[in-house]
């Protein structure tokens, strides 16, 4: 089981096998995709990706060509709707009839899949459906399984990231104390699922993520890419909104790091506003940009939640990986989507 996480700043996949002694993490690796070759979770340079993948698996070694491809950009929309009842099956194959009017895309260019969440009785007394719709933009998905294959490998599953971080990263109790909200920051796309016992109940993909905070820098600052993100990794967000020193690096890491906090708020107020929604418990963070400095700290302040660390590894036994255990803590955040995708192909 390999799952693939095409991202903004590079491309990561983790191989899992399922065994006697559980699942075990066999291979991880990652290779850094030329700036601009995807933006906003699009794939934009099929070649360049193409290029990177093939460097990924000379250098992991993964024993299998066969993959589990995430998408989550702002041609992927996530909506709870109510269906009229039907069984699974059937509702599978009159989905594109039934939800036209609730996707800002032609359905003929959409591909469609939802994650069925409970039945209910409506007011009239009809027997419905509450469903998470997905719908993807076709020719979006396309260019990214071009690339795929292009490589020479063969997408065996496309899910949403989301779902990818909601296996890796969820707590299955979480539904006795509330509900529970997963947060994975990467370079330009961030994740919101709420779930409740593993159930979603509400997800959100906003298009800013830790490239965003390093541009930022980058611009204040005066420099390149690369000397903008060994600043951002050496400082970190004050505790206190508005109490870092005034040097410009600061000031630029203060603003857009403020931007993703209140973005990531608005998002769980909004989900706390709907009818019925449950108490949301905690935060757990994950995601290559989750690593900044007080970033926790700033939006438990924020959230008035506490906020954890996610730790994808610590379902999984690790196996001859080849590398150390404090490598494995450094690359823990960003194994988060890859891991959950194979675990997709896994369920």
């Amino acid at each position: 089981m390999v799952g693939l996480d095409i991202g903004t700043s590079g491309v990561r996949a983790a191989e899992l096998t399922l065994g006697k002694r559980g699942i075990t993490l066999e291979r991880f690796g990652q290779v850094a995709l030329p700036e601009g070759a995807v933006r906003g979770g699009e794939v934009v340079d099929v070649d360049a990706v193409a290029e990177a993948l093939k460097q990924l698996w000379a250098q992991a070694k993964f024993s299998s060509k066969k993959v589990a491809v995430g998408v989550a950009n702002q041609r992927v929309v996530v909506r709870q709707v109510d269906l009229p009842w039907l069984p699974v099956a059937e509702l599978r194959k009159s989905l594109a009839f039934q939800v036209q009017d609730y996707i800002p895309m032609p359905v003929e260019q959409a591909i469609l899949d939802f994650h069925p969440l409970e039945e209910l009785t409506s007011d009239s007394g009809t027997r419905v459906l509450r469903v998470l719709l997905v719908a993807a933009a076709r020719e979006m998905v396309s260019t990214s399984l071009e690339a795929v294959t292009r490589a020479g490998l063969t997408p065996s599953m496309v899910d949403l990231t989301s779902f990818a971080v909601l296996r890796a990263t969820a707590h299955a109790d979480s539904g006795l104390g509330g509900a529970e909200a997963l947060v994975d920051v990467g370079a330009g796309v961030t994740n919101i699922v709420v779930h409740q016992g593993g159930v979603p109940r509400f997800v959100r993909i906003l298009l800013m993520g830790g490239e965003d905070i390093t541009d930022a820098v980058a611009e204040r600052m005066g420099v390149g890419g690369s000397e903008a993100e060994a600043i951002k990794q050496s400082s970190a967000l004050a505790v206190v909104a508005g109490a870092g020193e005034a040097h410009p690096a600061a000031r630029a890491l203060e603003t857009s790091g403020s931007a993703l906090i209140e973005e990531v708020r608005g998002s769980l107020d909004y989900f706390a506003a709907q009818s019925g929604a449950s108490r949301i418990s905690r935060v757990v963070l994950s995601g290559g940009g989750s690593r900044l400095g007080g970033l926790a700290e700033r939006l438990s302040a924020a959230t008035r939640l506490p906020v954890v660390a996610g730790h994808p590894l610590s379902l999984l036994q690790v196996g001859k990986t080849g590398l150390t255990d404090e490598q494995l803590s450094y690359v823990e955040p960003m194994v988060t989507v890859p891991v959950g995708l194979a675990l997709g192909v896994a369920s």
